[in-house]
C-alpha cells in the first residue's frame, strides 16, 4: 500500500491542485506518445517503400516475361511469314516460268526485279548480260545496240533508245520489233498498281507473215480492180514513179494520143515519152515544153497543172497532172473535141441571137417611143378634158345649190341632195384623173422644195377631225418640226389620201399619224389605223386604179383611185411606200421622205422652233389618267402652253400607243391609281425598260410613307394632287431648257 506522498494524486490536495497535476501528467504522456510515434513512423515508411519496390520489381518481371512471350510469338510468326514469302516467291517464279511469253518486272524506280528464262531470248547478247538490279534505261540501251535487232536504214541505236524511253513513260504500250531471222516480236508494257512495269514479249512472226500474205492478196486484187477500172474509163491515164519512169497506163491513153502500144513501155523515162508525143501534137501556148519538163522533174509537192494538146486531125485533148503520195505523179488525158465544137457552135448561135435581140430592141424602142408619145397625148387630152369638164360641173353644182330652197318639198330636197352628192363624186373622179395625168407627165411636172411637216399634218388633222369624230374614231397627229424635201402639193395629197382611206375603212378605234426616224437623212410618215386590215393577196392589187377590197361600186366608199395616185406620186417623187397590215388588227402605211439639207428653212415657212428638243421634235407629252375629266383638264392646260399631248386612260393603252408611235415623249404625267392591272409606278418602269428614260412625274393624292418609299426606289419624282398650274409650267420650262 502506497503512501500518500508517493501517489500521483494526493487526497488532501485541493481540486485546483489535483487538476493541475492531471493536466501536467496528460501533457507529459502526450509528448512521450508523440516521440514514440515519430520513431515508429520513419521505420514504417522505410518498410512501405521496400514493399513498393518489391512490388514494382515483381511487376516488371511479369511484364518482361510477357514481352518475351510476345517476342517469341512474333518470331514464330515472322518465321512462318518468311516461309510463306519464300513459298510465294517460288510459286511466282514457277508461275512466270510457265508463261509462254517473255516476262520481266521492273519496280517503281525502273530497276529490274525478276524475269523468266524466255525473256529476251531472241536477243542472245542481251540475255547473257541481264541480271536483277539493272535499270530500264540500261536494258533499253543494250537492246538498241544488239546485233540481232533489225533497225531500218534511216534509224540508229540512239534514236531507237529515245523512242523506247518515250514509250516507256506511257501506262500501256504495245509495238512490234524486227529481229534477226525475219522474226517479229510484240512488246507489251503495262503499269502495276504500285507504279512498277510489267514487260511481256510475244513472238508474232506467224501473224505478221499471215497478214503480209493477206495484204499481198488484197493488193493483187486491188491492182486487178484498178487495172479493170482504168481500162473501162473514158480518160487516158499514165502513172510515173518518183524517178519519172512509167509504171502504169491504160490502152485508152494510146488511142487518145495516137501512139502505138509499142511506144508505151513500162520503165520509159518521162522525157522520152514527152518527146514522142510533142513530135506529132501541138502544145498550148500557156505550157512551154521546158515548163512541163521542169514540173515533172521538180521537187515535191508539185502544184497540179492542166494544159491542152491538139492532134494533127484537130482533135483537142485536155491533160491534167498532179502528185502522188510516194513522190510520183499521175496524168490523165480527156478528149474535149465535141465540147469545143459545141461551144463554137453555141458562140455562133449567141452572136446570131445577139444580133436578132439588138434588132428587136431597136424595134421595141421605136414602139416604146410611139407609145410614150401616144400616152403623153392621152394625158394632155385627159388633163384638157378634165379641166373643160370641171367648168360645166361647177355651174351644175351652183344651179343645184340655187335650186335648194326652204319652200320646196321634202322629196325634192332629197333628190337635190343626191344630185349634189353625185356631182361631188364626179368632181372627185375628175380631180383624181387630172392628178394621174399630171403624174404621167413625168418628174418635170413636180416642184421639189423644202416642206415643213408640222403645219401640213396639223392642217390635215383639222380637215379630217370632224369626219373622224362623226364615226367615233380617235384621230391623233404626232407634232413635229421636221423639214423634208418633196413636192408640197403631192405630198399633201399622198398623206390626205392615206388619212381618208384610214378613216373611211376604220369602223372603231383610232387613226394615228406621225413621223418616225427611217435611217440617216430620212423620215417615215406613217398612217396607222385599227381597221379591218388588208389580206396579203390584196396588198399589191390595192394600188391599181378602181380597185376596192370590199368590191363596192358605190361612190360613198370611193372609186379606188386614192392609192393609185399615192403609188404614182411616190414613184415620181422617189418616196418608197411601206405597207404592214394584219387582218382584224389594222394597217400601217409608211412613206419615206428625205430630210431637207437646210434645216433652217423651217423658219421661213412658219415653223416655230422654240422649245423643241435637239432631235427636231417639239415638246410632246403623254398623260396617263383614268379619270376622264382630270385627263381632259390637264390636256387642255398643256395644249394652252403649246405642248402636244397624247392622253390615254390606262397603262396598257400607253404602252401599246408608244409601241405604235415609236417616239418617246418629252414628258410623261402618270397617275398612280389607274384602276387597271398596272399602277403608275409599274407603268413608268415598263416604259423605261422598253423605250428608255424620259422626264416623268407620278401624279397622286396618296402621301403615305409606303408610296413615297416605293417611288424613291423606282427613282420616280412625285407630283401631288391637286395639281398646281405653276408646277406644270415649271416642269415644261425644265423640259424645254
Amino acid at each position: 500500500m502506497n503512501r500518500p506522498s508517493d501517489s500521483l494524486l494526493n487526497p488532501n490536495d485541493s481540486d485546483t491542485r489535483t487538476q493541475e497535476k492531471l493536466l501536467k501528467i496528460v501533457d507529459v504522456m502526450i509528448k512521450q506518445i508523440e516521440l514514440r510515434s515519430n520513431e515508429h513512423g520513419a521505420a514504417y515508411a522505410q518498410f512501405q517503400r521496400a514493399a513498393m519496390l518489391e512490388e514494382q520489381v515483381r511487376q516488371r518481371t511479369v511484364d518482361l516475361e510477357y514481352a518475351l512471350d510476345l517476342l517469341n510469338v512474333s518470331n514464330a510468326r515472322l518465321a512462318e511469314a518468311n516461309k510463306a514469302l519464300e513459298t510465294a516467291q517460288r510459286n511466282l517464279e514457277n508461275a512466270i516460268e510457265t508463261v509462254r511469253d517473255g516476262f520481266a518486272l521492273f519496280d517503281r524506280n525502273d530497276v529490274l526485279v525478276m524475269f523468266n528464262s524466255r525473256f529476251a531470248t531472241f536477243l542472245p547478247d542481251v540475255r547473257e548480260r541481264l541480271e536483277a538490279g539493272i535499270t530500264f534505261e540500261n536494258y533499253a540501251s543494250m537492246v538498241s545496240r544488239s546485233e540481232h535487232l533489225d533497225l531500218t536504214e534511216k534509224d540508229n541505236a540512239d534514236a531507237w533508245v529515245t523512242r523506247r524511253l518515250g514509250r516507256h513513260r506511257e501506262r500501256h504500250v504495245v509495238f512490234n520489233i524486227h529481229v534477226a531471222g525475219d522474226r517479229w516480236i510484240q512488246i507489251s508494257e503495262h503499269r502495276t498498281p504500285d507504279d512498277g512495269t510489267v514487260v511481256l514479249q510475244t513472238e508474232v512472226t506467224d501473224l505478221v507473215m499471215a497478214e503480209r500474205e493477206t495484204r499481198g492478196k488484197m493488193l493483187d486484187e486491188q491492182a486487178q480492180m484498178i487495172r479493170a477500172t482504168l481500162e473501162h474509163i473514158s480518160h487516158g491515164v499514165c502513172i510515173f514513179d518518183r524517178d519519172c519512169r512509167l509504171v502504169g497506163f491504160n490502152q485508152r491513153l494510146g488511142f487518145l494520143l495516137g501512139l502505138p502500144l509499142s511506144a508505151l513501155h513500162m520503165g520509159n523515162d518521162f522525157a522520152t515519152l514527152q518527146g514522142r508525143i510533142l513530135g506529132d501534137m501541138a502544145l498550148s501556148s500557156d505550157m512551154p515544153t521546158e515548163l512541163m519538163r521542169d514540173w515533172a522533174y521538180g521537187v515535191t509537192p508539185r502544184t497540179p497543172i492542166t494544159f491542152e494538146l491538139t492532134r494533127p486531125d484537130k482533135r483537142v485533148m485536155i491533160v491534167s497532172a498532179e502528185d502522188l503520195p510516194d513522190g510520183g505523179f499521175v496524168m490523165s488525158v480527156t478528149d474535149v473535141t465535141s465540147e469545143r465544137r459545141a461551144m463554137e457552135q453555141l458562140t455562133r448561135t449567141n452572136e446570131s441571137l445577139e444580133a436578132r435581140v439588138m434588132s428587136r430592141t431597136l424595134d421595141l424602142e421605136d414602139a416604146l417611143a410611139r407609145a410614150e408619145r401616144a400616152n403623153a397625148a392621152r394625158s394632155r387630152f385627159v388633163a384638157a378634158a378634165s379641166h373643160d369638164l370641171l367648168q360645166p360641173l361647177s355651174a351644175a353644182k351652183l344651179f343645184v345649190a340655187s335650186a335648194e330652197d326652204s319652200s320646196i318639198d321634202k322629196g325634192t330636197r332629197i333628190v337635190l341632195g343626191k344630185a349634189q352628192n353625185a356631182l361631188e363624186s364626179v368632181e372627185n373622179i375628175l380631180s383624181a384623173l387630172l392628178d394621174i395625168s399630171k403624174l404621167e407627165a413625168g418628174r418635170s411636172a413636180l416642184d421639189i422644195m423644202p416642206v415643213a411637216l408640222g403645219p401640213l399634218l396639223l392642217q390635215l388633222r383639222d380637215e379630217y377631225l370632224p369626219a373622224a369624230q362623226a364615226k367615233g374614231i380617235d384621230l391623233r397627229v404626232i407634232p413635229t418640226s421636221q423639214v423634208v424635201e418633196s413636192d408640197p402639193t403631192y405630198l399633201r395629197r399622198i398623206v390626205q389620201n392615206l388619212m381618208s382611206n384610214a378613216i373611211r375603212y376604220t369602223k372603231s378605234g383610232r387613226v394615228l399619224v406621225g413621223p418616225r426616224r427611217a435611217g440617216a437623212g430620212r423620215v417615215r410618215i406613217q398612217v396607222m389605223d385599227t381597221g379591218p386590215g388588208i389580206p396579203e393577196k390584196e396588198q399589191q392589187a390595192i394600188f391599181k386604179e378602181f380597185h376596192r377590197i370590199e368590191g363596192s361600186a358605190s361612190a360613198a366608199v370611193g372609186m379606188g383611185l386614192g392609192l393609185a395616185i399615192v403609188d404614182r406620186a411616190c414613184a415620181q417623187l422617189g418616196h418608197p411606200i411601206h405597207l404592214d397590215s394584219t387582218v382584224g388588227k389594222g394597217t400601217v402605211f409608211g412613206i419615206d421622205v428625205p430630210l431637207a439639207r437646210d434645216r433652217t428653212v423651217g423658219e421661213a415657212i412658219g415653223v416655230d422652233n422654240s422649245g423643241h428638243s435637239e432631235d427636231g421634235l417639239g415638246v410632246f407629252a403623254m398623260v396617263v389618267e383614268n379619270d376622264d375629266e382630270l385627263r381632259r383638264a390637264v390636256t387642255l392646260f398643256l395644249e394652252k402652253l403649246g405642248v402636244a399631248v397624247l392622253d390615254v386612260g390606262s397603262g396598257e393603252e400607253a404602252l401599246d400607243l408608244l409601241e405604235e408611235v415609236d417616239v418617246l415623249p418629252d414628258l410623261m404625267l402618270v397617275d398612280y391609281q389607274l384602276g387597271s392591272g398596272m399602277d403608275g409606278i409599274e407603268v413608268i418602269t415598263r416604259v423605261r425598260a422598253r423605250f428608255g428614260r424620259t422626264p416623268t412625274r407620278l401624279v397622286t393624292a396618296n402621301r403615305s410613307p409606303e408610296l413615297m418609299k416605293a417611288a424613291k426606289e423606282a427613282n420616280v419624282q412625285v407630283m401631288f394632287k391637286p395639281i398646281a398650274p405653276k408646277d406644270i409650267e415649271a416642269l415644261i420650262s425644265q423640259v424645254r431648257a
